[in-house]
């Protein structure tokens, strides 16, 4: 082949109209992301974008909204326990998940009800 895809740049999920302010609280002040400026074009179009190491989160504006209930993005993190500590301090549930071997896993939703994984490698 004359092509090669090499990375993942974003990834996107939906949100209903008027997200800004929840995903800005979860994404940032509670998950950690840091918040980049959107171009100006794409400003118009509601949502946030967010940057973790060399990747991005989009938060994207979806009218009629239905959040992913199955498909998720999975991030890799560093010291789960932790991060489940925090997310109970911040009210935040969570679902355990063993079945991957190698791997401590939970599964949370953002405040639209997108599934997101969490996981550590051992």
């Amino acid at each position: 082949m004359a092509f090669a895809i090499k990375k993942i740049d974003h990834i996107q999920l939906a949100a209903p109209k008027d997200c800004e302010v929840a995903a800005r609280e979860f994404f940032s002040d509670i998950l950690g992301l840091v918040e980049v400026e959107k171009p100006v074009e794409l400003k118009k179009r509601g949502g946030v974008w967010f940057e973790f190491g060399t990747f991005q989160l989009h938060i994207g504006v979806e009218e009629p909204f239905s959040p992913a209930k199955k498909a998720h993005p999975a991030f890799v993190v560093e010291n789960i326990e932790e991060l489940k500590g925090h997310l109970l301090a911040k009210g935040v549930t969570f679902t355990e998940d063993d079945l991957l071997p190698g791997a401590s896993r939970i599964h949370i939703h953002d405040p639209f009800g997108n599934r997101l994984e969490l996981l550590e490698w051992h």
